[in-house]
Formats: structure tokens, C-alpha cells, sequence
């Protein structure tokens, strides 16, 4: 009998607890975290709560009260486990049941018989019973983690885009790798790991993402397989389920906000297949993909292969000159007469999304790919289309359209719609009708001894994705020992290392076009500067990115000049009220098409005139005004400058005031700095006063204070000794610093971070040892705090959402300088 517990909303992973049998269920986690060893571990809050709350009313509170850390705590836990189970009415095909569950202390598997399975009372038992609470988690307690949703690995260069292209082109002259080229389709990242592995989208599960995901891939079976699509979708489920896999996928779409283009149809596209295995995930090579894809009628991505140093080089080349003016006609006309190897995409981009291209991404894969993707061409032919002639039923915009009552009834219309075959029940969705509920103590229990066990492989110790199932056993010493020595291990990236060294393997580089970042970034992500700072702080925005990107001066001109045009045209037409981003090209797009129509120079500027759909009609109901999309809602993080100590790309001016302040964690030494520079002889090196305000020692509104502190002396130097993590500080000090004519310098810890968190958790167990040394600290957050581990974990968790290079890049963009102090001595 399977249990599942559902979430609030974002972040799940389910686990088996097996003290007595295996039972499957859900709780909130982050989609990439690493657990070290038994304490040290990250539970995320999910993105949409910590929007609703003020949050530096609660860190103010949080890190001034003695009583404060166990209330924020209290509520913290209450959100992670603040959870139902409900049992479901069947039992799982195939459950995954390590040989290790023989080993589990004071259980009896065997005897537990199927009709006892079913019995919701036994259930019951399980959970309200002693069974969970007699498990005690000791030295011998191990956890076995199994990945069900993974997406692949996002890699990170510390080198320059530039350096980036020489090495590629180095790798191919000597034979050593082929370059891989892929269309980047404008959507948000979607997976499915079957109708029992479950649906995701990149944040989250059982909300309108993962229905609307569900809906697109089972019409897209009905199209390819026709009368036949049911059954396949049946083969296909189970195909995923006995193999463990995982499908990552671009999700285009209409009805789930803006982007680049108002796609045409509402498609997916596959970018990843991954084997999950036992610890170890495996990543199709682009070849294999294509194979996976063809067999089940999947669609696939455009590929271009460049495998000369002549057409690598020039490759590069059609791009820059494209770069700026390129539509998808004909960037994909001049790959393909420079590409080695071409393989259309099953979808045209230019039919189902339009002529704005998002971009390339272009990626180092193993010498062989050329031969693997023409054996794969001559064994898998493209499949046909059976479906194309059938009444499938309403699309995806005329079921939303008909439900705009709530979003539940969105959910379900769209589940219906998919059929039984695809989607057999809606439990991840709305719960299951029936079944007995869980104690808040219970959960807290299986969550805590989960955490506090010794990982037993690879997987458990670093998850890579954000649903896992896990599993609780004792082991004895010979157990133990194996386990320690089988403990090592890594993802098997077959799609890009074969034979490559692992730097190589790595190099990445994503190369976005004009038309797509005038509308995205420049347009719809510069309406909050636009309302609320005005059209001179919006100018200094869309300059900023510009010169970022290294936009050709012309260009720069030409969009300067549009742009004006733009801000006193939709500030006129809204007035006071801001425009939706969610559907900004309702506006944009005639506004461009408008534009575009004077002369050949806009028409190029412009590049294609977009769909003039009215989105808001069929519009999904997205709770909270959430998006999904991936890449770049808040801030264009494309191009990161170089990161050494102190990266800025102006001088500070010492005739102006300065606020140095810090996005950090507390036991990240912010207070021990600002001490020093407190005590250093002769200040910072000039005549301006120095002031440091201590947040523990400040009553009231803390960065009002330091507003106050700035009008009263605008040359002087204000050290802001509080942790500013969110943007909502940060625009504060933006306004400060417009206001009293200052300079502000964010002061980092150095990390490398983690795929969705500027911080490594290694970092995290280094501000936490430092929290638990402190004594009698003004704050009371020292090793009296009975809970001083949940307030860091709610600081860690209010980063979530920016790995490290967007979270550089964006302090950088915002303050024009960046400093980082070490987290530790180099000799420790």
C-alpha cells in the first residue's frame, strides 16, 4: 500500500520509512542539495510563502529576541511538515526495495501480508502506533536514497565567455571533442518520470505547471500514435517506472506567461533522458536521446555538430554576425551550411513558437558523437505522425478558457482531458478522497531520522534532482564496512564526457540573440524600475544591460531610442498601475509591430512581430502570480564578469558616502569585520568619518536608521553590520544611495554554492560551528539558542532560487562592485 504525503505546494520528495514495511511518501526539499553527513542538512521553504511574508520583519526578530528563535522555528517546521497523508486505493506495480531491508531492526517483512497492505487501519498502526517512535536512530542507522526527477546538471565556468570559445575551438582542432549545438525554445523546464514516478516542473509538483506538462505531452501521444495512443501511454508509464527514468523537457506554452514570443501551439521538447539507477543517474548522450525520443515518438531538439577547427570557428562567426539581428530562419539557415552534421528538430521552431529565437546553447561532447548520431539517423528513421487527421478534443487554451473560475477546476479539466492511460489519478493534485490522517509528530519524526542517519551511497549523500524515495535500516559491522566502501561514486554524464577530462566535459555556453533579451530583459523585466523609479531609472537599467552584453554602440543608440518611446507609451496607458509581465506582450508586441513599420532599421531592431492572441483569455490561474520559467524572470545573470577578490566595474568615489553592507548568513563574520575596519589605523585611507550600526543593537526599522544616519552625514562611511538577503533590502540601499549621491559595496563570504543557492552547505556548517561557539550574543543567537540551527537554515533558505554566478551577477549589476571576504584561512 502506498503512502503519500502531500506538500503545501513546492518542493517534494518522497521516502520509504521501513521499520516495518516500506512506505512511500512526500515531503518539501530543495530540487538540489547536498547531504554531507548525519546533521548538516537543507530542508527549502518554498519561494511563493516567503513572498507572501515580511521578511525582514521576521529576521529583525528572529536575530534581536531571546524568545524569537523558537517561534520562528516552530513556524519554519510547521511549513516543512505541515503536511496529510492519504492512502490510495492500490498498490504499487513495482516498489523498490534495497536488499538491505533484510537487515532492519525488530521487523518482520515477510509476514506482513498483502491484505494487510491494503488495510488502511494497519497504516494506521504504522503512524499513530509505537512502531516509528521505538525506531531509534543510532551509529548503525543508515538512509538509502532513490532519485525519481532529475534534471541535467547546470555547469558553471568561472572563465569568460571568450576563453569559453577558445577552449572549444582548441578541444575540436585537436580531435579531442565535437562541439554540440542545440535550439534554446523559450519555455520552462518540465518532468515526468511516469504516472507513478510522478510529474515536476522546475520548483514544484501537483500545481498547474505539472497539469498543464502532463496535458501538452499526453495530446503530443495522441498525435504521434493516433487510435493507438492510449496503449502506448500505458507502455510508455511502465516503459519509465521498471527503468527508472526521468524526462526532462522545454514546455512551450501560452497559457502560463510571457516570454520571448507568444509560441504558435503548446508543445514540449526533450532535452534530457536520464537513467536513475541506484545512486548513480546516467544522462543519454545526444545521440542516444535522439533514439529514446524516435522509438516512443517523442520530439526532439535541432542539433548541429562541429567537429573542424574550420566549422567550429565558423560557427562562432555566423554567430556574432547574427547576434543582434538574427531570427530563427536565419540562424538555423547558416548553421546548417556550416555544421558538419544537421538534424532537424521534429518540431520547427519557426511554426509552433515563431521567428524570435531565445538562443544556443553550445556544449563540448565526446569526439565519437558525430558516428553514434549518424548510426542513430540510419537506424531510427523519423517516426510518422498518425494523429494528425483525428479529433483529439479541445486544446489546452480552450479547456483554460472554459475554466477561469478557479484553478483547481483548471487542474482537473486538464487531467480529465489527458485520459486515463496518461494520468490514472489526480492524487498528486488534489490528495486522495479517503484514508487516514498523520500526526504532525509523526512526520517531524520520520523527517528527523531520515536527516539524522548515516547516508549509505552516493545518492543519499548528494542528491542531484528533488524527489527521491528513501529508506531506513540498521546495519550491522560487515554491513557497515561495505557500505563505507562502496560510499564513492558520481553522476555518469554520457551525454557530454565520454573520453573528455572533466573541465573539458564541462565547458558550456549559452549565446542568446537581441530580439529575444529586447523583449525579455529589457522590456518586461524593466516594468518594475519603469512604474515605481521612473523612465530615468529605467533608462539607467536598459543602458546597464546593454553595456553588459557589449551591445554595438548603433544598436545601443537605436534601442535607446525605442525604448524611450516604450516608457512614455505604456506609463501614458496604465498610468500609476503597473503592466502584468505575465501577459506584457498583449502591449508589447503591437507596440513593436507599430515601431517596426517606419523604417528597414526598426524592422531589423525589432526582428518579427509576434502572435496577437489575447493570452489573457485562456490565461492558466497561477496561485500567488508564481512563474516557472527558469532563466530569466528577476534579472539578466547571462554574462557574469570575471570573479576575483573584488570585481567592480567603477571605482568608488571618495568624495561621495559609502555603505558597505552584507547578503550574507549570520556566523559569516560581518561584525568581526566591521570591528577591524573600525580599529584600523587611519580609517579606509581617507578624511570620511566611519560609523558602524550593530542590527542586534538597533531598536526599530534598521535600514531606516541607516537612512537617517546617510542624511545626517552623506560623506560618511556607514558600515551596515546586519545580513541583507533579500531584494527587497537591496533596493533600499539603492534608494539611499540615489538619494544621498553615496556608493554602496556588498561584502559576500566566498563559495562556491550550489545549483540553486549562492551557498554551499559546506559554508552553512561553517556559519553554524561559529553560531554555536559565540557567548552572550547581543542578538541572544549563540549556543544558548535552544534553535539556532532553524534560524540559520531560514536565512540559508531565503537565497534559495540564485546559484552563485546569478547571485554575483546581479550584486554586481544593482551596486557596480562586488568584494569577497574568505570563508576560511587558506591553511585550515
Amino acid at each position: 500500500m502506498r503512502q503519500r504525503i502531500l506538500c503545501s505546494r513546492i518542493f517534494t520528495v518522497p521516502f520509504y520509512y521501513t521499520n516495518f514495511i516500506p512506505v512511500r511518501a512526500y515531503i518539501p526539499i530543495a530540487r538540489y542539495f547536498a547531504l554531507p553527513s548525519l546533521s548538516h542538512r537543507s530542508i527549502i521553504m518554498p519561494k511563493s510563502e516567503r513572498q507572501k511574508r515580511n521578511v525582514e520583519a521576521n529576521t529583525d526578530k528572529a536575530a534581536s529576541s531571546s524568545s524569537m528563535p523558537s517561534a520562528v522555528a516552530e513556524e519554519v517546521t510547521d511549513r516543512i511538515v505541515g503536511l496529510r497523508i492519504r492512502a490510495e486505493n492500490e498498490v504499487q506495480k513495482t516498489i523498490w526495495k534495497p536488499e538491505s531491508s533484510q537487515t532492519i531492526a525488530n521487523a518482520d517483512v515477510e509476514n506482513v501480508s498483502e491484505t494487510t497492505l491494503k488495510s488502511s487501519a494497519s497504516l494506521s498502526r504504522i503512524f499513530k502506533g509505537n512502531l516509528l517512535e521505538n525506531f531509534t536512530v543510532d551509529n548503525s542507522t543508515y538512509s538509502l536514497a532513490q532519485i525519481r526527477a532529475t534534471f541535467y546538471p547546470k555547469f558553471e565556468n568561472e572563465k569568460s565567455d571568450q576563453e569559453i570559445r577558445s577552449r572549444m575551438i582548441e578541444v575540436v582542432s585537436k580531435g579531442l571533442g565535437t562541439l554540440e549545438v542545440t535550439l534554446k525554445h523559450s519555455g520552462s523546464l518540465f518532468m515526468y518520470a511516469g504516472h507513478e514516478g510522478g510529474a515536476y516542473a522546475k520548483n514544484s509538483f501537483g500545481n498547474v505547471y505539472t497539469a498543464v506538462g502532463v496535458f501538452v505531452l499526453g495530446r503530443m501521444f495522441h498525435e504521434a500514435w493516433g487510435t493507438a495512443a492510449g496503449k502506448k501511454q500505458v507502455e510508455f508509464n511502465d516503459f519509465l517506472e521498471i527503468n527508472r527514468m526521468c524526462i526532462s523537457m522545454e514546455l512551450v506554452t501560452a497559457v502560463l506567461g510571457d516570454h520571448g514570443q507568444r509560441p504558435r501551439e503548446d508543445y514540449v521538447v526533450v532535452t534530457a533522458v536520464t537513467e536513475l539507477g541506484n545512486g548513480k543517474p546516467k544522462f543519454y548522450s545526444t545521440p542516444e536521446v535522439i533514439a529514446f525520443c524516435r522509438k516512443w515518438r517523442l520530439p526532439t531538439n535541432h542539433v548541429w555538430l562541429f567537429s573542424t577547427r574550420r566549422s567550429v570557428t565558423s560557427f562562432f562567426a555566423a554567430y556574432d554576425a547574427l547576434c543582434e539581428e538574427g531570427l530563427a530562419t536565419t540562424v538555423c539557415r547558416a548553421l546548417d551550411e556550416v555544421a558538419d552534421i544537421s538534424v532537424p528538430g521534429s518540431n520547427d521552431h519557426i511554426k509552433v513558437q515563431g521567428e524570435i529565437l531565445e538562443g544556443l546553447v553550445a556544449r563540448i561532447v565526446s569526439h565519437e558523437s558525430s558516428k553514434h548520431i549518424e548510426e542513430v539517423l540510419r537506424k531510427y528513421p523519423p517516426p510518422p505522425v498518425e494523429g494528425a487527421g483525428l479529433d483529439l478534443g479541445p486544446s489546452l487554451r480552450e479547456i483554460c478558457a472554459a475554466n477561469r473560475s478557479d484553478e483547481k477546476q483548471q487542474i482537473k479539466a486538464l487531467l480529465q482531458s489527458v485520459g486515463s492511460s496518461f494520468c490514472p489519478n489526480f492524487s498528486d493534485w488534489f490528495g486522495v478522497e479517503s484514508g487516514d490522517s498523520h500526526s504532525k509528530n509523526a512526520d517531524k519524526s520520520v523527517v528527523s531520522k531520515f536527516l539524522q542517519a548515516h547516508p549509505s551511497d552516493f545518492s543519499t549523500t548528494k542528491l542531484q534532482g528533488f524527489f527521491v524515495d528513501f529508506n531506513l535500516f540498521k546495519a550491522n559491522k560487515e554491513k557497515a564496512a561495505e557500505i563505507a566502501k562502496n560510499n564513492i561514486g558520481g553522476i555518469v554524464n554520457d551525454r557530454a564526457k565520454g573520453d573528455l577530462a572533466d573541465d573539458d566535459a564541462n565547458l558550456m555556453i549559452k549565446l542568446k540573440f537581441l530580439t529575444y533579451k529586447l523583449r525579455t530583459f529589457l522590456i518586461r523585466n524593466g516594468l518594475s524600475t519603469l512604474f515605481k523609479d521612473g523612465p530615468s531609472a529605467y533608462k539607467a537599467y536598459y543602458l546597464r544591460q546593454m553595456k553588459i552584453w557589449g551591445t554595438s554602440a548603433g544598436k545601443q543608440q537605436e534601442l535607446s531610442k525605442m525604448l524611450d518611446e516604450w516608457a512614455v507609451y505604456i506609463r501614458r496607458k496604465y498610468g500609476n498601475k503597473q503592466l502584468s509581465s505575465s501577459i506584457y506582450l498583449t502591449e508589447a508586441e503591437p507596440f513593436l509591430e507599430q515601431y517596426a513599420s517606419r523604417s528597414p532599421e526598426n524592422q531589423a531592431l525589432i526582428g518579427s512581430a509576434g502572435s496577437f492572441v489575447r493570452a489573457e483569455d485562456f490565461m492558466a490561474i497561477i496561485e500567488g502570480g508564481r512563474d516557472e520559467e527558469g532563466g530569466d524572470l528577476e534579472m539578466n545573470k547571462e554574462m557574469v564578469p570575471p570573479s576575483p577578490i573584488s570585481s567592480s566595474k567603477e571605482t568608488v568615489q571618495k568624495d561621495r558616502g559609502l555603505i558597505v553592507f552584507f547578503p550574507g548568513i549570520p556566523g559569516c563574520a560581518k561584525s568581526a569585520l566591521c570591528k577591524e575596519l573600525l580599529n584600523a589605523p587611519g580609517g579606509l585611507g581617507d578624511d570620511r568619518p566611519v560609523l558602524s550600526l550593530m542590527g542586534d543593537l538597533i531598536k526599530g526599522k534598521y535600514w531606516q536608521k541607516i537612512a537617517d544616519e546617510r542624511r545626517k552625514k552623506p560623506y560618511s562611511v556607514i558600515l551596515a553590520d546586519k545580513n541583507a538577503p533579500n531584494e527587497e533590502v537591496w533596493r533600499q540601499i539603492e534608494g539611499m544611495c540615489r538619494s544621498t549621491q553615496a556608493s554602496a559595496v556588498p561584502v559576500i563570504p566566498d563559495s562556491e554554492g550550489t545549483d540553486s543557492n549562492p551557498f554551499s552547505l559546506d559554508a552553512l556548517a561553517v556559519f553554524m560551528f561559529r553560531v554555536l561557539q559565540r557567548v552572550n550574543h547581543p542578538g541572544n543567537l549563540d549556543k544558548r539558542s535552544p534553535n539556532a540551527g532553524y534560524v540559520l537554515l531560514m536565512f540559508y533558505h531565503l537565497y534559495d532560487g540564485k546559484n552563485r554566478a546569478e547571485f554575483e551577477s546581479e550584486l554586481i549589476e544593482r551596486f557596480g562592485s562586488l568584494v569577497k571576504m574568505p570563508l576560511l584561512r587558506s591553511d585550515r
